[in-house]
């Protein structure tokens, strides 16, 4: 059986923030498959994958990017699964590229747009899992106790460092 998640992204360099998806979803329990589909450099891969990717038993699909980030608009285009776009910092302007592009999706074409960066590879997980939670109770138990213990690693006070 194909893991539930795909985690997509543009390149390899992709990765150092997409890997942030990948880790919180293992902490979750939950397999996802990694895949390098760039929408520029390997355009009939991304169409093979998002075509494919319902009857391949996906059930949502995280699409990292960088610079013009053009692969999670076109990963929804080509699909009708879910798909959260990470946009991925780039060194020219600093993920605000990726962001814009990512964000400004027309009407008919959704892509639920994260925070740049590790921030929002960790959220689009937890979306993710959230959206599987709904018919999965044991992980809707293992979700909601991860996020008991994120709130419980809040300290109420500062330490005192003097």
């Amino acid at each position: 059986m194909t893991a539930p998640i795909a985690i997509i992204m543009g390149s390899q360099s992709d990765w150092e923030t997409m890997r942030h998806a990948a880790d919180t979803l293992a902490a979750l329990g939950i397999a996802a498959e990694t895949r390098i589909v760039s929408a520029h450099r390997t355009p009939d891969r991304l169409f093979a994958f998002a075509k494919g990717a319902k009857a391949a038993g996906f059930k949502v699909i995280i699409a990292g990017a960088g610079g013009a980030a053009h692969l999670p608009g076109m990963a929804a285009a080509l699909t009708e699964l879910p798909v959260f776009g990470v946009p991925v910092e780039s060194r020219t302007l600093k993920g605000i590229d990726s962001l814009y592009s990512i964000v400004q999706m027309p009407a008919g074409i959704p892509v639920g747009t994260l925070a740049i960066g590790k921030a929002g590879a960790i959220n689009a997980a937890l979306l993710a899992a959230a959206v599987l939670a709904l018919s999965d109770p044991a992980l809707s138990d293992r979700l909601a106790a991860w996020r008991k213990a994120q709130t419980e690693a809040v300290a109420e006070r500062p330490e005192d460092k003097a």
